[in-house]
This record gives structure tokens, sequence and C-alpha cells, in this order.
């Protein structure tokens, strides 16, 4: 066994961390009390499913069908059942794909696919509706009284990489089912193209270190141009032995964006980096299983003071991929994806857009 990675009785212990906090009702908040979103709600199922405890999974999964709106969407903030903020965020709602797709390469359970499926195809429709001229998803749109109302026209790219990742599981999930969605294909097309040619249109998060490793960990960009763009900014995000910046300015590393810099290494095939980075994580590990969010290392302080599942889940997810336990290992890299949606009927703008779309 790899003594950089994790023991059975250390993931054991790390998903009984997650199922700790989980509330009745289904819903994983990031801390006990805190609150629940739909994206990190799916990566602690997600998560928990790779450690094995099923009942919880599945209790996750009731608060996913019971939750959702009849738009697709999700509240954006829910407190001990109650919606704090009904705003509705593109990048939360498509990642139930990518939760779904996960269980199927970890249970290879089909009934359990097709009951979920109807979930999917109302987050990935509410998704595709909230696309933008030059390809790239409005992050969010709001809600009043009871109703969707004013879309936010700006797109994220670390939210917009994370969708095309969804969009390609949907597209799988569909060709598994014989339901076919020629949208979203269409869509995930348009979306990967402006991942890879127009990452300027996007809001400028680029003092974030999710804006530079996205592209890649969601897929859009892999291969020689992946390692160009990790390249780039290895330097301003990395502390080594510490982990990874959450901004390129803070002497502050955070446990989750470490593991997803690990999960996106080993999708590029960097597999020696990819162990190495996911080892800089393990001082925010406590002896419960949980990790801390982050570590001030200029005041040598774990702050803010708390455990969150969605690092613990990261780091649960990063360290399937690199042992290869489960089915679900190659979730970030891939693995029975359908193949990377042509950019068709692109409406960006670019010289390269006819070509691209065959048309003269």
């Amino acid at each position: 066994m790899n003594p950089e990675l994790l023991t059975p009785a250390e993931v054991a212990a790390s998903g009984a961390a997650i199922a700790s906090v989980q509330e009745p009702d289904g819903a994983i908040p990031w801390t006990v009390g805190g609150h629940a979103d739909v994206w990190n709600h799916v990566e602690a199922a997600m998560a928990l499913l790779v450690a094995g405890r099923l009942e919880e999974v599945d209790r996750a999964w009731w608060w996913v069908r019971h939750t959702q709106r009849a738009d697709g969407s999700w509240p954006m903030k829910v407190v001990g059942g109650v919606v704090e903020d009904a705003s509705g965020e593109s990048n939360m709602t498509a990642y139930v794909a990518v939760g779904l797709w996960h269980h199927w390469l970890v249970r290879r359970e089909l009934g359990f696919v097709a009951a979920h499926w109807p979930v999917v195809r109302r987050a990935l429709d509410m998704v595709c509706r909230l696309q933008l001229p030059f390809g790239g998803i409005a992050w969010s749109q709001e809600w009043h009284d009871g109703e969707p109302a004013t879309v936010n026209p700006d797109a994220l790219l670390a939210g917009s990489s994370s969708i095309h990742h969804a969009l390609r599981a949907g597209l799988t999930l569909a060709e598994l089912l014989d339901d076919p969605q020629p949208e979203w294909e269409l869509t995930a097309g348009r979306l990967g193209h402006a991942l890879r040619e127009h990452r300027d249109r996007f809001l400028d998060k680029s003092t974030f270190s999710m804006d530079w490793y996205y592209p890649v960990l969601g897929g859009a960009v892999r291969g020689p141009a992946g390692g160009d763009l990790i390249a780039s900014r290895w330097h301003d995000f990395v502390v080594p032995g510490l982990g990874v910046r959450c901004v390129d300015s803070n002497p502050w590393v955070t446990g989750a964006e470490t593991c997803e810099l690990a999960l996106t290494l080993d999708a590029l095939g960097d597999r020696t980096r990819a162990v190495a980075v996911f080892a800089d994580a393990q001082h925010l590990r406590q002896p419960d299983g949980s990790y801390w969010t982050g570590y001030v290392y200029a005041d040598e302080v774990n702050w803010p003071a708390e455990h969150t599942t969605f690092t613990t889940a990261a780091a649960l997810l990063a360290h399937d991929a690199l042992a290869e336990v489960t089915g679900g290992s190659g979730v970030v890299r891939g693995t029975g994806l359908v193949a990377q949606p042509q950019p068709l009927g692109l409406e960006c703008g670019c010289s390269s857009a006819d070509a691209l779309a065959g048309r003269s």
C-alpha cells in the first residue's frame, strides 16, 4: 500500500465523519447546523459511496429527489430544511449528473439510474436554457415569489467547467438508457469551445485557484494544452508541502482545492505529482477522519475553525482516484464518458466558428 494514500480504516473514518453531519431528511450541510447546497451535497454523497455507507447514500439521494423544483433547480442555500437563498445556481444543479454517473460506475444498478434519470433530465434541461451566446453558462437565476425570475447574465469559468463535466456525464447516462438528448450535446459542444478558446469572456476570477485548474478538471482542456494550463500558474498557487492556495494573494491553503488539483493531475496522467499534492493535504486531516477547511501558514493556524464535509469528500474522491479502489475512481479522468461533443452552431463570433461548425 502506498504510504502517501489512506488506509481502508482511514477511508472508513472519513466516511463516518461525513455521515455524522447528515441531517434527518438526508441533507448533508457543509458543517453541523450549517447550510446545504446540492453541489456539495452530491459531492458528499459520492464520498459516502466510496466509503461504503450505502444507507446514508440512499438518504442523500432521497433529499436530491424531494427538494428539486419544477424548473430543475435546487435552492442555493438551505439551513435546517429552511430555504435561505432561493436562487438556482447552474453549476450546483448540473452536478447531479456527475453524481448519478459516479453511482453507476460504482454500483452498476440500472434501476437506481433509471429512477433518478428524470431528476437529471430536469436539471440539465434547466442548465441548457441558461447558455449564453458565446457558449458559457449563466451562473444563476434569481427566484421571486416562488418562481424563477431574473437570470444573472454572467458565466463563471470554474462553474461552467464543472457543467461541461456534468453534460458529458448526462449524455453518457442518456446513451446508457437509450434516451438521446441532442440539445445537451449541442450545449456541451459550444461550452467546450468557450472553455478552450474564450476563457476571457467569463467573469474574471483569476485570483482564485479554481479558475486555474477547473477547465482541466472538467475535461474541456486535456492533453498538452491541459499540461500547459497547469504549468502556467503552478508557482502562483502551489505551496510545496502544504497544498494549494485558494486565492493567489493570500497565505491560505485549502484542502478541497488541493485534493481537486490532485484529481486534475491524475486526469492528465501525472500520477507522481498527483500523489504528492494529495499527500500535502494530509496535514489538514483530524484523528476522526474529518479535514480542516484550510490553513493560514503565515499565522500557523487552521482557519476557519471548521471541518467541512466537502473538504473530506474531496479527499476521499482524490484518494479513490489514486488508489483505484472502486469503479468510480475514473469519474474525473472521464472513464467511460462519451466523446467530447463537437462545437456546432457557434454564436461566439470568433474566426474559427465557421470552420468548426462546418460552414463556409
